[in-house]
């Protein structure tokens, strides 16, 4: 599968079977709450992103794996705002 811009997405990211995780619990670091996450796999086997708390509101730094059998290796910490 190659983008439009040219690049080789299959390379990229190998997991576009519809074997990747699209979802994953997680605790937040501020209220230690579990929250569901969705997750992208068309994004890349590798992420980092930021998302508020389902229940203080307080931002997370995201990180997303893949791994090569489509599980997700998710980690939550708190945002560094400095």
């Amino acid at each position: 599968m190659t983008s439009l811009d040219g690049n080789n997405l299959d390379e990229e990211f190998p997991l576009g079977d519809g074997t990747a995780e699209t979802g994953a619990s997680v605790l937040c670091p501020y209220c230690g709450e579990i929250n569901e996450i969705a997750l992208d796999p068309g994004s890349g086997s590798e992420q980092e992103y930021v998302e508020d708390c389902q229940v203080c509101c307080r931002p997370w730094q995201v990180a997303v794996r893949y791994l090569p059998d489509g599980s997700a290796d998710v980690s939550v910490e708190v945002e560094d705002l400095g």
